[in-house]
């Protein structure tokens, strides 16, 4: 068996008081919020229906304690929807250990000599 191939892998999620918070697949959700500015469109694109989108959405809203979404509705072309300050600070504080964890990873990954 070859274990030089083996690639190792972790999450990263923000708690609070032991409640789970945020995720990837949160941030994801958030950063697609972001960049089409509709929780519809970026549900779909975070291939996820826009119940399951909203219900993560209240979830971490109420385990922020904070509104993570501003919606805007009306128009003819509909309402829009950015982060809330809160929320851009978060998705960037889990890019930022994020990258941190994988630099660890890497480094524990590669065989000392």
């Amino acid at each position: 068996m070859m274990l030089t191939d083996l690639v190792p892998r972790a999450g990263v999620w923000f708690e609070r008081s032991g409640t789970y918070l945020l995720g990837d697949a949160e941030v994801r959700l958030l950063e697609a919020i972001e960049r089409a500015g509709s929780i519809k469109e970026a549900a779909k694109g975070a291939g996820m229906s826009y119940r399951t989108a909203w219900a993560r959405i209240q979830q971490l809203e109420r385990a922020l304690g904070a509104a993570a979404v501003a919606s805007r509705a009306g128009g003819p072309r509909g309402g829009t929807s950015t982060l809330t300050a809160e929320a851009r600070e978060l998705v960037k504080r889990h890019a930022e250990l994020r990258r941190r964890v994988v630099e660890l990873l890497e480094q524990a990954a590669t065989p000392t000599p």
